[in-house]
């Protein structure tokens, strides 16, 4: 007797797996895009029905010196970012690249600010920063260094926020960057120091072009990542002093969830996501001129 074949799936069997995930991305995803493109060209207060008034948003927010002022912060801010966060993780990574003895231990004590909640860092710098009982100030003070008002000071608020912020993230860059430095082929380097190259010359000239595909991608996160920096705006400076540091994203939520003006604030939203297009664009077309494929 002929025994049938037992077969649980069939063609559709996959199409039922990804069904899920289409649903969340169609739900949480795609219609959301598509109704805050529509409401960018719409007068809405949530209390009130949407007025479609056409390009008005976009052209208020071009011809506002704040606007652009929020530009000018949120490109300086990325710019401070993303190279101190490359160049601080690759340093970390570096250094605990090493089988030492209890090493675990400093890679976990990088690793534990990406860890912590980003309301609870920024509290705790707004105190470390504090102008009069901060703790760095007082260690200035001591050393008769007149101190900066860190978060009070226009010129200097934005750098803090910054620095805060590749302290927080420098951990998780760390990891990729320890993967790429893992996987490298030793028998490269090992070749090298038979030749006689020096510690700086096999850093420049074998490592980080082997690594230039773990950079690539560590850059082109940390571009987007960049991008992300409400919640220490939010507990540090909550935009200020003089919307010394008012980004696109903080300014997003300052005029969606406190001015009502929601459709002014997809507008922007917006104008933040072609800046996070353009950006990461670009960053793939250079791709090609500086990574190195193994």
């Amino acid at each position: 007797m002929r025994r049938r074949k037992l077969c649980w799936h069939g063609p559709l069997t996959p199409w039922l797996f990804l069904l899920p995930t289409v649903i969340g991305l169609l739900v949480f995803r795609a219609i959301p895009v598509g109704a805050a493109f529509y409401l960018g060209f719409t007068r809405w207060s949530l209390l009130n029905n949407p007025v479609f008034i056409g390009l008005r948003n976009y052209k208020e927010a071009f011809a506002s010196a704040t606007f652009f002022k929020v530009v000018t912060n949120t490109v300086v801010f990325s710019l401070i970012y993303v190279v101190g966060v490359m160049v601080v993780s690759l340093a970390f990574a570096l250094l605990i690249n090493r089988k030492l003895k209890g090493i675990n231990f400093f890679r976990a004590a990088l690793y534990l600010p990406v860890i912590t909640s980003a309301v609870a860092v920024g509290i705790v710098w707004n105190w470390i920063l504090g102008p009069q009982y901060g703790i760095l100030n007082i260690i200035l003070t001591k050393l008769g260094i007149t101190p900066p008002y860190w978060l009070g000071d226009p010129r200097l608020a934005l750098l803090s926020v910054s620095v805060v912020q590749v302290w927080k993230m420098a951990g998780y860059y760390m990891i990729l960057f320890l993967a790429g430095l893992q996987n490298m082929p030793h028998e490269v380097l090992e070749a090298a120091t038979v030749d006689g190259a020096k510690p700086f010359q096999k850093f420049f000239h074998v490592t980080l072009p082997l690594l230039s595909p773990t950079t690539f991608f560590v850059l082109t996160v940390a571009i987007i990542d960049s991008f992300h920096n409400f919640e220490l705006i939010y507990t540090m400076t909550k935009g200020g002093p003089q919307n010394a540091t008012d980004t696109l994203v903080y300014d997003v939520y300052l005029n969606g969830f406190v001015n009502y003006r929601n459709g002014y604030a997809s507008a922007v939203a917006f104008v933040l996501l072609i800046f996070v297009g353009v950006l990461t664009l670009m960053n793939f077309y250079i791709k090609k001129k500086w990574v190195t494929q193994g």
